[in-house]
């Protein structure tokens, strides 16, 4: 008995394969770097909200570290709502709410 192959790959051209492969390839490396903003994003909205203040920290200290917190967080959201949106990705509001963005780093994005 033989098989054949389907009649759609006896019409590809090598060229259609290799293009097919090449978008796979593509698609592994969008879903990569989403991954890694996310995990990115998770890290910084962690550190932003384990920091506390120390009983020895200065008022001045204290909101100074915050604002670098927050602006770090607020980079890292804003990468990966960008990594999102090109994974076709357009609402963001199922993660806001599952990742407890804060909305002051919500606002540093323009987001209200």
């Amino acid at each position: 008995m033989s098989v054949r192959p389907p009649s759609s790959f006896a019409a590809a051209s090598v060229s259609e394969v290799l293009f097919d492969a090449l978008g796979h390839e593509i698609l592994a490396e969008k879903a990569s770097a989403l991954g890694r903003a996310g995990d990115r994003a998770e890290r910084q909205l962690a550190r932003l909200k384990a920091h506390g203040r120390s009983p020895v920290e200065s008022d001045e200290a204290y909101e100074k570290l915050r604002s670098q917190l927050l602006k770090e967080a607020a980079d890292a959201v804003y990468a990966w709502f960008i990594q999102r949106e090109l994974c076709g990705f357009r609402r963001h509001d199922s993660v806001i709410r599952e990742f407890a963005i804060p909305k002051e780093v919500l606002m540093r994005l323009g987001a209200r």
